[in-house]
């Protein structure tokens, strides 16, 4: 059983839905990274219900006890461990089926592998009320990456079947590399000013919401796709084979809870392309001597490594498991067929409070392999790290003259 991820920066998950706490230990930082608990209570706070019919009825208050390893604001050394208290839980609300598998859930797989010894209440550790440790985590990573000029986004592709804008788009292949890097700076910058839905098209949010009370009042849930996008990545971070660039930010990507499918840049469209539009030509940047991709199809790694352009991709979401109509099922211990209708309090979709996780998850597995490549010095701000296609880089001459 293993519920910690990562080889320089770890991060363990512990707790239960409705158990009396969730939490994570991160282990790895260096000593003096600062802690900005304003930023975390805000990063937590886009994760969290709001009991409003566009998410669950159970409101927690999301604050995070940070108990060991923070000092005066700054990063000890020691491992990070943070603690979510369970405030608002109601395991009566599972009784009655207590003994019904639940279709699309983990119950069957947990009495599998568990023996009946699991806690089942709210779904226990499989419930995605422990992406909120995975929040918590996450938060205390982003600004370091910030700091070094690496940038994350993730938006609401797709939802409910309704679309948002994709990442810089309206760009071509002939669109120079600073004008690229612009406009999606500038799609990054309109996020994080964004207070409601993670979108870029502020004018899908009352459809989304419309389509997703539709779906609750009948009984049913909806899903939808997300998209990442990482700026500022230098070149030369990954591995050729199991800890490629793609491989590591996939393990996290299908850590979250619902998520069951993710493609890198042009992804699964490769497999009707040929290989002279798949590639990316290179090219220089006559103004800094960077060398960057006049397309970035492969979403900024070859090889399994970053080339410095913008790592982009996308997860695809199912609809939230826990829905109140009819479905067919077994009740496990009689091992006879039987019906369910869930009771409870439960998402109608988890796309919109699942943007915060994926970044936090990417945040998190990013740091992992820069601190692969760099050591622990990443974090406080020595070392090379600026062979990465952002605007600032291309807006001037490299200090060195010449571009990884």
């Amino acid at each position: 059983m293993k519920n910690t991820f990562g080889n320089n920066i770890s991060l363990t998950l512990f707790g239960e839905s409705h158990g009396a706490a969730v939490g994570a230990v991160l282990d790895g930082l260096a000593a003096g990274c600062p802690v900005d608990e304003a930023f975390l209570a805000a990063c937590m706070d886009k994760r969290r219900a709001r009991g409003d019919g566009l998410s669950t009825a159970r409101v927690e208050a999301d604050a995070v006890r940070i108990l060991s390893g923070v000092v005066d604001g700054h990063t000890t050394g020691t491992p990070v461990t943070l603690l979510i208290e369970n405030q608002n839980t109601r395991s009566g609300d599972y009784a009655k089926t207590a003994d019904l598998l639940r279709p699309g859930h983990a119950d069957y797989t947990a009495w599998a592998k568990y023996r009946g010894f699991q806690d089942a209440r709210g779904g226990g550790h499989f419930s995605a009320r422990v992406t909120a440790a995975f929040v918590a985590a996450g938060a205390v990573v982003l600004p370091l990456l910030r700091a070094r000029g690496v940038r994350i986004g993730t938006h609401i592709y797709r939802c409910a079947g309704l679309a948002d804008t994709p990442f810089a788009a309206g760009l071509t292949p002939a669109s120079s590399a600073l004008e690229a890097a612009c406009a999606l700076e500038a799609q990054l910058d309109a996020l994080e000013r964004r207070t409601g839905f993670a979108l870029l098209d502020e004018a899908a949010e009352e459809p989304m919401k419309a389509a997703i009370r539709a779906a609750g009042a009948e009984g049913d849930s909806v899903g939808g796709v997300l998209e990442t996008a990482v700026v500022g990545l230098p070149a030369g971070v990954g591995e050729p084979w199991f800890d490629s660039v793609e491989s590591v930010l996939a393990h996290m990507a299908f850590s979250i809870p619902a998520v069951k499918g993710i493609e890198f840049g042009a992804g699964f469209g490769f497999a009707d392309l040929r290989g002279s539009t798949a590639n990316d030509p290179f090219r220089v940047d006559g103004a800094s001597g960077r060398v960057y991709t006049a397309s970035n199809r492969n979403a900024g790694v070859n090889g399994g490594i970053t080339n410095g352009m913008p790592v982009v991709f996308r997860t695809a979401v199912k609809p939230t498991p826990s829905i109140y109509k009819q479905q067919d099922t077994v009740d496990y211990p009689a091992r006879q067929n039987a019906v369910i209708a869930i009771k409870g309090r439960h998402d109608p979709c988890v796309v919109p409070r699942a943007a915060i996780v994926q970044t936090c998850a990417a945040a998190l597995a990013l740091a992992d392999l820069l601190t692969a490549r760099y050591g622990e010095g990443w974090m406080t701000g020595s070392g090379p790290f600026d062979s990465a296609v952002t605007a600032a880089a291309l807006a001037a001459p490299q200090a060195d003259g010449g571009a990884l």
